[in-house]
């Protein structure tokens, strides 16, 4: 109500351009406002890519003892105090067997790396739902792309033959997708990329960093491919419970970064108490192998049962669970009985998705316990049975 009050006041003509936009959202049931929302409200909420439960645990942020710097004042270039941002990077190598280096968010790490990468005779084949700050660094290089078929190889294939004597081709991809929830076919794709050696594989880990992997680092792990992927980016502020991402890469490539990514050079760097606290929780994380068993067990569960309310399939492979309603008005609708129920989901609408593919979407965490994805499921079922 706050926002649309806003809306209403009087609007200077050289804004009314703004207003008209927003209008137009609220009509199309695509408004958004940040929640108003407090720690102590009870119930579910699978809002948060706190995919772990590492965010929720209280007696961690108790551990940080000693000597804290709560701002670096200065990007990484100019920076006094580099000593926990090189032990940080120094345990994501031992995880990676690569270079690291840290950026101050994945959106930052994503648009500082493609815009670095853009230069003359590249080509970037993109999976065509891939998140848009990747599209947001192809842009800021003004990069020469093509988009594929989500997932086809066949799609992929054709591109890489006609670009097989360019300089160099870059393959995009997130091992899984924010909000499908499937997983990229990395082992078909490291397949192809070795039949051409201008390929380099670039994956996007955001959602299975910390969640899938023996020591969860992701994906290409669990998979056995981290030496043929060229780029691998991971961010710490979803399943490691942090802030900032990372790079995991070829020495090279790192010092190429250092020297010509934008988001790196012209970005104060993340407050040194964060690269501890991030630090202690990679610890954790590496220990978590029963966690994320535990997630992948409920998350099956969940599945299941969406597929039992709606009779629909899903292509969900992991802890993100989309349910597709198909309309934004419904979306906000099934959303808001939820939360009167106890369930917090939010609705997922354009421009993230397309027309038509408006869903509510489901992050699962590791503390969810399986008498709760019964009772959630229990509360889905009667609200998306009274939908209107």
């Amino acid at each position: 109500m706050a926002d649309k009050c806003k809306i209403e006041k009087a609007i200077p003509e050289k804004f009314k351009v703004f207003a008209d936009s927003l209008s137009r959202m609220e009509q199309e049931s695509r408004l958004r406002s940040v929640p108003d929302d407090r720690d102590d409200i009870p119930g579910y909420d699978l809002t948060s890519n706190d995919y772990m439960g590492l965010g929720k645990n209280r007696d961690l942020s108790r551990r940080i003892q000693g000597k804290q710097f709560f701002t670096s004042s200065a990007s990484r270039l100019l920076s006094g105090h580099q000593d926990d941002y090189i032990r940080l990077e120094n345990l994501l190598e031992t995880l990676y067997a690569k270079d690291v280096l840290l950026f101050n968010s994945g959106y930052h790490a994503n648009v500082g790396i493609i815009q670095s990468l853009s230069v003359e005779g590249t080509v970037f084949l993109c999976d065509k739902l891939i998140h848009a700050s990747m599209i947001d660094g192809l842009k800021l290089g003004n990069a020469e792309y093509r988009r594929w078929r989500h997932n086809d190889m066949d799609s992929l294939r054709k591109l890489m033959v006609r670009y097989r004597n360019a300089g160099r081709v870059v393959i995009m991809v997130e091992s899984i997708y924010s909000m499908d929830g499937d997983l990229s076919p990395l082992r078909e794709i490291v397949g192809l990329k070795k039949e051409f050696d201008n390929a380099v594989l670039y994956v996007d880990e955001a959602h299975a960093f910390g969640v899938r992997g023996n020591k969860g680092a992701g994906l290409s792990e669990e998979l056995g491919l981290l030496d043929d992927v060229d780029i691998i980016v991971g961010t710490l502020g979803k399943a490691c419970a942090s802030y900032g991402a990372f790079v995991a890469t070829h020495h090279l490539l790192k010092q190429y970064f250092i020297n010509t990514s934008r988001s790196f050079i012209f970005s104060t760097a993340l407050p040194p108490i964060n690269a501890v606290w991030t630090y202690k929780m990679i610890l954790s994380l590496i220990k978590m192998n029963n966690e994320r068993d535990h997630l992948r067990k409920i998350s099956g569960m969940f599945r299941d049962g969406i597929k039992k309310i709606t009779g629909k399939d899903t292509d969900s492979e992991s802890q993100i669970v989309p349910l597709i309603v198909g309309n934004a008005r419904e979306a906000v609708n099934l959303a808001t009985r939820l939360s009167v129920s106890g369930v917090k989901a939010l609705p997922i609408r354009r421009p993230t998705v397309p027309e038509g593919e408006e869903r509510i979407r489901f992050s699962l965490s590791a503390d969810l316990q399986e008498d709760d994805i019964k009772n959630i499921l229990s509360i889905l079922e009667t609200a998306y049975t009274d939908r209107e």
